[in-house]
């Protein structure tokens, strides 16, 4: 089946760039187009997207207060994708506490922004290694512990605590298996029971929430 597409921006033009790329991936259906974070929102519960690509800086609702909204309305919501240029790290950073599923530079090249769209459908998270390092510092220098987190921390196992460690610190399934010496795929299913038993939707709210529960540190 096709990945269903909103494609979010204030600017026309870029939209119509983002929609003739996309179009010409047959996996890929653009169900709509959105100026703003309100007609997002709008255009979302009506179109049931399964990804939205997110411009952050628009007029009236913003990309990250509309990324919020859709990514409280429930689990199985769709997954954003958000678009930025270099310099608005710090958005990146509220972008993914909002609930963003990854982000991507608008000026990726596009079977790059086709493959993104892909991953983050089946579920799985998407950092632009061109401002990964830049965010994850940014949540580094943020080491406020929230206390409920931690309690939620006691659910998991041994090994599943071990495994969130390392994908706090932006290993891959691959090199998690090699780090413990296991299987890729017994990698894969310590991941997906931590992400249920902790109610993330994906790496990137782990990441997070690893830093929230002070599971990772600054310079750990």
């Amino acid at each position: 089946m096709s990945v269903r597409v909103l494609v979010v921006d204030d600017q026309a033009l870029v939209r119509a760039g983002f929609r003739r790329i996309l179009e010409a991936d047959t996996g890929i259906e653009v169900v709509g187009e959105a100026a703003d974070g309100l007609e997002a929102i709008g255009c979302a519960r009506a179109l049931e997207p399964d990804v939205i690509l997110m411009d952050i800086r628009m007029p009236g609702l913003d990309g990250i207060a509309a990324t919020r909204q859709l990514a409280g309305d429930s689990g199985s919501g769709p997954r954003v994708l958000v678009l930025t240029t270099f310099g608005l790290e710090e958005y990146i950073y509220e972008a993914l506490r909002a609930g963003a599923s990854g982000f991507l530079l608008k000026d990726v090249p596009p079977e790059q922004l086709i493959a993104a769209v892909h991953v983050v459908a089946r579920g799985d998270a998407l950092l632009d290694p061109a401002v990964t390092r830049t965010v994850i510092q940014e949540f580094a220098a943020k080491p406020a512990v929230r206390r409920e987190l931690v309690a939620t921390l006691d659910e998991l196992t041994p090994r599943e605590r071990e495994v969130f460690g390392l994908v706090a610190r932006g290993l891959s399934n691959a090199e998690i298996a090699r780090e413990l010496v296991v299987s890729e795929g017994t990698v894969k299913t310590h991941v997906a029971h931590l992400l249920l038993k902790l109610d993330l939707r994906d790496r990137v709210q782990a990441v997070i929430y690893a830093y929230d529960s002070g599971v990772a540190q600054a310079g750990a």
